[in-house]
């Protein structure tokens, strides 16, 4: 099981809104989200800069990229997209971390 962690940028007034969008997701999201090996996924918030970290477990051989191919994850991008920074196709503009400790 691999950890992945990124971050994204939520635009301000729009904290209770994201919350309520991810309160709400998609069943169809959810199991595609779990369909590509993704599991134990959270989101945390950095109020003052509004920066969002994800982490999430991926199975071993499982990649989340071709997540991007699926219509409804580009759905989801364009629901999402007038709350957050996004690139050109509605993605979220991603950071990805790399990993500097772990402690089991």
């Amino acid at each position: 099981m691999e950890r992945v962690a990124f971050t994204m940028q939520l635009k301000a007034g729009f904290v209770d809104e994201y919350r309520r969008r991810h309160a709400e997701i998609w069943p169809e999201l959810r199991a595609l989200l779990q369909k590509a090996g993704i599991s134990d996924y959270s989101i945390f918030l950095d109020p003052n800069s509004l920066k969002l970290f994800a982490v999430q477990k991926i199975e071993d051989g499982e990649s989340p990229f071709v997540l991007a191919d699926q219509p409804i994850m580009g759905r989801w991008w364009d629901y999402m997209a007038d709350i957050m920074e996004v690139n050109s196709d509605n993605s979220p503009v991603c950071t990805t971390l790399i990993e500097v400790f772990h402690l089991d």
